[in-house]
Order: C-alpha cells, then structure tokens, then sequence
C-alpha cells in the first residue's frame, strides 16, 4: 500500500506516520511542520513536505497584539489545505486531517485515490452545541476559542459526506456522528496509543493522596467541575495538580477556588511521566473531545482514571476495573470517586496496576497502527483481500 498523511501541525499523525513507515507504507507525510522537526519522529526526510507558511502565518498573527483579534482559522486551514492538495503524490489512499481536507480530498479523488478524513473530536455540530450551551450556562460573552466558527463547522461537512470513510478515536465520537446522520458504515474507529518508552512509572515519593490532570484549562475540558468537585471535598493530606495552559474562560474559577489546588502551567512530554509518577489517580471530565492522549499516558504510569465518555476514556477503561467513568457535569459522582479512592487506597493502586496493563496489552502506538494497516487494506483492497 501506498498512504499519503496531511496533518497540520503533529497532532498523533506523526504517530501514524511513522507506524506506516514501519511497515513499509507511507508515500509521504505532508505537514506545517519544519523537516528537521518532522524527521525527529522517524520519518525519512524524503518523505516529508513541510508547508511551514501555515505555522509562520499563524504564529506571527497570533503574537503580535494588533494582530490578535482578527485571527481567522479558517483562512489559516483554507491557506493549509490549497497548498497540500497540491502535493498530494500518486497513492492508494490519503488521509487528511478534518477542517484542513476539502480540497486535498478532492485533488486526491480526482486522481482515482481513496480517501480518509481523520477527526480526533466530536462531530463538529455536537462539539459546537454542547460549548455552546456551557458557555451560556456561564454567561460568557461572545464567541470562546473552542467554539467552532461557521465557516469551518460547513467546510467540515463537506469533508464528511465527500470523504470514502471518517476515522475516529472513540465510541463516543461514533455516537455523535451517527445522532448528526453518518451512516455507522462510513466510521471506521482506531483509538489512539502511547509510548510506553516515554510514560513509564517512577517510584512515588511521599504519602499524598494526589489528583492529575493534564490539558488545556478550559470550560471544555471541564476543569471547573474538577476544581468544585475537590475543593468541596477538602480531604485531609489531598492535592489537586494541574498542568497545561490556561484559557481566560477558567481564570475566574481558579480564583474561586484559590488554595485548593496546584497549578504548574505547561509541562513538556518529556517530563509528564514524572508528574504522572506522583499521583494517585488522573480525573479529566471533559464534555467533548475524541480521545484524551494524556489518559493513556496516565495509566501507562499506573494511574486510575475517572473519566466522562466524552473524554472518549471509556475505549480505554472498564468501569469500576482500571478507573471510573462518570456522566459529564456531575460533581457528586466525582467527589464520590474520589472518596472511595481515597478511603480504599490499595484498590486504587491497583486499579493503577490494572491501568498500565491495559494499555500494554492493545494501547500502544504498534497497537494503532497495525489497527490502521487492517482499516487501510479492507478500504483500498475490499473483498479482494
């Protein structure tokens, strides 16, 4: 087989990238990213096409002041998605990624080749209704950053019905796609993996019940109802850790819930499996997403989860086995977690046991793509297989 990748930016297509390279089929990896950034993910430098306008573009509006309020995405992935479909090499298949894939899936069928849109969130329309409504739960003005704008949410749509399947991370996913009408036989779902290489347990080293999370501080990723749900706890000799940037939207909260938590801001990869390390379980509550990368890098460090479905956890975890799994919103079921947890420690160190074997045995990223190589065959091949 011969795959053709456009992802902008890195996202977990470098992962796919180089488990197609590892098995012999990647024709080329089209990125934003620079080449000698690219090839640090074992990709052969001469399989790369670097659009580094996009990255240039972006960064520059989005840094200068003047600039800032008139950043418009969808001119960045419109500008993005010209420029790839242009490169798209003779192949079997290409798989771009959703908001910059229009015009790369067109090019690409109009040179007899299959075509993949890869989305690694909820069905764009449900993404935008559920912040929606929770950015009007909380009276916030205007339209947030996670909101998906309308021209993006119609360019997206395109990209659904035009493209031959939609790849997804989760069961979650696969349920908003099919309330928003994609037929079930157009998703094809593989769940992401992790390095077990990079996310390795470490020795903890004090006795303090500590909750993780890792990701972007925003409505989105439900940290206020993290920060409630643990402060109303105040469990003796406890911790909420936070890592990641911050969003404006959640600012007022950390001021409400002062004192009870720790936030350390933006942690490189490199050193996440040495926060991971000193925790007691890992808690993200997020009302959408497709599948959280930092869940199974928490239980690759011997981390319970809890979870919402919609963090897409529930690919990962079995409830009540490696974690819980608990309904977006609800705080009392979080304190409840959590106090069992805390109340039951050894359960919960093995539960975290539990965790790092379940990702073992399916999770990892040789796990994904040789899921990937199965999906790829069936689409290009068919019954001739």
């Amino acid at each position: 087989m011969h795959i053709t990748i456009s992802v902008p930016g890195r996202f977990h297509g470098f992962d796919l990238a180089r488990e197609m390279e590892r098995r012999g089929h990647l024709e080329q990896l089209i990125t934003s990213y620079p080449k000698f950034e690219t090839a640090k993910y074992e990709i052969p430098k001469e399989k790369i096409r670097s659009i580094v306008v996009k990255e240039v573009i972006q960064r520059i509006w989005k840094q200068i002041p003047l600039l800032r309020g008139g950043y418009d995405p969808y001119l960045v992935a419109e500008l993005y998605d010209r420029l790839a479909a242009r490169r798209v090499p003779r192949s079997d298949l290409v798989v771009a990624f959703s908001g910059f894939a229009l015009h790369t899936i067109r090019k690409a069928k109009q040179k007899g080749m299959k075509t993949i849109v890869e989305r690694g969130s909820s069905h764009i329309e449900y993404q935008r209704d559920v912040l929606r409504e929770e950015y009007e739960t909380y009276g916030l003005p205007g339209a947030p950053k996670d909101l998906p704008r309308p021209k993006i949410i119609e360019k997206e749509l395109k990209e659904y019905a035009e493209a031959d399947k939609i790849a997804i991370p989760s069961t979650f996913v696969k349920r908003t796609f099919i309330e928003k009408g994609i037929p079930e036989e157009k998703l094809v779902i593989n769940p992401y993996g992790v390095d077990l290489s990079s996310f390795r347990k470490i020795p903890k080293t004090d006795d303090v019940f500590r909750v993780i999370f890792a990701g972007g501080m925003s409505l989105r990723k439900g940290v206020h109802y993290l920060l409630r749900g643990f402060a109303e706890l105040d469990l003796p000799n406890s911790e909420l850790v936070l890592m990641g940037g911050m969003n404006d939207e959640i600012k007022p909260f950390f001021k409400k819930y002062d004192g009870h938590y720790r936030y350390i801001g933006h942690v490189p990869q490199k050193e996440l499996y040495r926060y991971y390390s000193q925790g007691s379980v890992f808690a993200i509550l997020s009302l959408e997403e497709g599948l959280a990368l930092v869940q199974p890098q928490a239980m690759a460090c011997e981390l319970p989860l809890i979870c919402t479905p919609n963090t897409g956890g529930e690919e990962l975890i079995r409830d009540g086995r490696e974690g819980f799994i608990i309904p977006i919103r609800n705080v009392d079921a979080l304190k409840e977690k959590l106090t069992y947890l805390y109340e039951h420690p050894d359960i919960c160190r093995e539960m975290g046991h539990r965790a790092r074997e379940r990702v073992r045995q399916g999770f990892t990223w040789r796990d994904y793509g040789e899921r990937a190589e199965g999906i790829y065959e069936n689409i290009i091949f068919g019954n001739k297989l």
